[in-house]
């Protein structure tokens, strides 16, 4: 059930952002906006994971919520190996919930207390997570502010950690006015790793965002050869829409169908596919 939750959520994300993808060109790559990164920290400094718990929260079933706030309960008064237990009872059940604000934070408080280069990933992943397709950009720097730290911490641990680079990367150009140092990162990654599968991805995505859908299909292409899926053939399809290709754009919305075989995505590329098919 629990993963059955996370890719309809996972589904449900794909066409939410292939609406702001095209839409909002990232700073720096394709128009000339010089202004700094995302705005409106001051008005969201009180974010903390009382107040992400509390959001993330809304819509749980009560039992599961109960669940959560018991392990929360034990927090201020637990220390040393206790403490770090309850955390990571409580990592389990937002990931479980598919809820990655509040898993963000317990991973970093996780990582204050055990200086380990996994729970920085992993607190950096769940900021990145958290913050796409989120519209309030106070809370989306927050956010991304706590990501870049977060891969900063794991680059101190190992510097040459690919996966902490690539994160670091893709934070950099998704939420500062310094995009290019972050595709800098991204390309620095598969320049080491060709094969390196969440670079290729990001750098792809970042390609759709600036309309280079040619780098788009190649980096997608990378992508499914290594680990097809129905995200990565849409993103795949979607990019050879955009340059024309239609018959290949087809094929690929087919694949992303077969291997979502979910309800609401399969309307939506069949639709696709009878307007290229015309």
């Amino acid at each position: 059930m629990q993963q059955r939750t996370k890719q309809i959520v996972a589904i449900t994300s794909i066409l939410i952002l292939m609406g702001f993808l095209l839409a909002q060109p990232i700073k720096g790559l394709v128009n000339e906006d010089k202004g700094t990164a995302v705005s409106n920290t001051d008005a969201a400094s009180n974010i903390s994971l009382e107040w992400v718990s509390q959001q993330a929260k809304q819509g749980l079933n009560a039992s599961i919520i109960k669940e959560i706030s018991d392990i929360e309960a034990q927090l201020p008064s637990a220390s040393g190996p206790e403490k770090i237990d309850l955390l990571q009872q409580l990592a389990t059940k937002w990931d479980d919930v598919n809820r990655p604000a509040p898993l963000g934070f317990v991973y970093e408080e996780l990582a204050t207390l055990d200086n380990q280069l996994t729970y920085w990933l992993k607190a950096g992943d769940a900021y990145r997570a958290a913050y796409t397709n989120l519209q309030d950009t106070a809370t989306v720097a927050v956010l991304n502010g706590r990501a870049i730290q977060a891969y900063e911490k794991a680059l101190e641990l190992d510097a040459a950690n690919l996966d902490a680079k690539t994160g670091l990367g893709s934070a950099y150009v998704s939420g500062t006015a310094n995009p290019m140092a972050g595709i800098a990162l991204l390309q620095e990654v598969v320049k080491s790793d060709p094969d390196h599968l969440e670079a290729n991805k990001s750098l792809g995505l970042f390609s759709m965002q600036s309309r280079q859908f040619d780098r788009a299909i190649d980096r997608f292409k990378t992508v499914v050869s290594i680990q097809p899926d129905a995200e990565s053939y849409f993103y795949l399809a979607t990019s050879y829409e955009n340059i024309g290709l239609k018959r290949e754009a087809i094929a690929a919305f087919e694949k992303s169908r077969d291997l979502a075989a979910d309800p609401t995505l399969t309307q939506f590329i069949n639709r696709k596919i009878d307007e290229l098919s015309k």
